[in-house]
């Protein structure tokens, strides 16, 4: 069994990118659209909006995951969003999703953040599994708010 390969993605990966991009958002039940998929990332990658990470697995797109910066005020330093990590059905449990949290995490430290951030669905205890294994922490001080404006 080999090992998921993984390395920051740019324009050059779009069509590896966008047919996984629209299966994640259809995890969140959206409506497939890979045109949108595409339009979408390029924009973040064009505009340097983000920091996309794309894992291959014998040569075949198995998954990625997003990164958007943020600060924080209090602490006067960068922070990474880990906000969309999506691994394909075939090639979970092989170590992918472990591989792209790893090459995120040696990203935000390279760019000297202080720290990565995410936030998952409450049902979803496999991803809170895998963060909890590998370090992460919740947040049990603070409440998270949205106002939706559209």
């Amino acid at each position: 069994m080999s090992e998921a390969v993984v390395h920051r993605a740019g324009l050059d990966d779009l069509d590896a990118l966008a047919p996984l991009f629209d299966r994640y958002r259809g995890f969140y039940q959206q409506s497939s659209d890979e045109a949108l998929a595409r339009r979408f990332l390029s924009q973040r990658l064009e505009r340097s909006e983000s920091a996309v990470f794309l894992a291959q697995l014998d040569g075949s797109p198995a998954g990625f995951t997003q990164l958007y910066p943020t600060f924080s005020s209090v602490r006067a330093a960068r922070v990474w969003v880990l906000n969309d990590l999506f691994v394909a059905p075939d090639a979970r449990r092989r170590g992918v999703a472990q591989a792209l949290i790893d090459a995120a995490a040696a990203f935000a430290r390279n760019d000297g953040a202080i720290r990565l951030e995410l936030e998952t669905m409450p049902d979803n205890r496999t991803a809170q599994a895998l963060y909890e294994a590998g370090g992460w922490q919740r947040y049990d001080e603070t409440l998270r708010y949205h106002l939706p404006l559209a």
